[in-house]
């Protein structure tokens, strides 16, 4: 099994995966690891330092930022990952029909794709929350509207790559039909980078996704979200700088993560 592993991932794969697994699994036990309730506001410990009944100190509201980290897992990570889905589900089609028809529809698509790809999505999103209005769940349509773009250039690649491999065109000799061509030999020639590619996503979603809470555009307060808890301390870092540094923390912690586990090994050997 060991032997399997190593062949297949890198060491920096095994460490990414473990990462982000470990986030993972201390989000879905919140409940049961956070020392304390997430919202429970105490007042006489605001800004308190880390202690062994605090380990990550308290915000501006007497609230454990360790606690509030923990259960700001759930919230942004599984954001981030009810985009990634969204976003595939709505790319997926695209990028396949696209890079297999090509044509009129393709040239079409692919301007659509430029125009979007055109713009930073930082700047994007926040111009389309803004028409939209703050909140979560425009939040979250303002970053598929801005996501769906790369997935679909990056599907679309793959595709014609793949189309140009002698057994897609022993399958067109042996009298396939187009959509089994798709569904039996491209789907999963390209599955693995499309996830692989995904995993590096889930790292560039959680920082719009924190980006646009911390504008105050996204997640509102008291939400445990680590853009929020972002936002939340920008008034106090300079007397209590640990009510920043743990969220970012967070944050990059996760993203090295997602970095991580679609980081090529460094052989013959790729992500196809």
């Amino acid at each position: 099994m060991l032997n399997i592993i190593s062949k297949r991932f890198s060491a920096a794969n095994v460490a990414g995966m473990i990462l982000v697994i470990g986030i993972i699994l201390v989000g879905l036990l919140a409940p049961s690891l956070a020392p304390h309730d997430p919202l429970s506001i105490h007042v006489a410990n605001r800004l308190h330092p880390p202690t062994w009944s605090y380990p990550f100190g308290t915000d501006h509201l007497g609230r454990c930022i360790l606690s509030r980290l923990m259960y700001g897992i759930r919230t942004t990570v599984t954001t981030a990952f009810l985009i990634m889905t969204m976003t595939l589900i709505i790319s997926m089609p695209i990028g396949l029909i696209t890079g297999y028809k090509r044509g009129r529809s393709d040239h079409f698509m692919m301007r659509m794709v430029d125009g979007t790809l055109a713009l930073p999505d930082m700047i994007l999103t926040i111009a389309i929350v803004g028409i939209l209005g703050p909140g979560y769940f425009h939040m979250i349509l303002a970053i598929v509207i801005v996501r769906w773009a790369n997935y679909v250039r990056f599907i679309r690649s793959l595709v014609l790559k793949t189309t140009k491999e002698e057994f897609i065109l022993t399958a067109r000799i042996s009298g396939n039909s187009h959509g089994r061509i798709l569904k039996n030999y491209i789907f999963p020639f390209i599955a693995s980078p499309i996830l692989i590619f995904g995993a590096l996503d889930m790292g560039r979603i959680v920082l719009l996704l924190s980006g646009i809470s911390f504008l105050g555009l996204g997640a509102q307060p008291p939400t445990p979200e680590w853009g929020v808890m972002l936002h939340d301390a920008t008034a106090y870092f300079q007397i209590a700088p640990h009510v920043m540094i743990f969220p970012g923390l967070a944050i990059a912690t996760f993203v090295l993560g997602c970095q991580l586990i679609s980081e090529r090994r460094k052989s013959n050997d790729t992500w196809v």
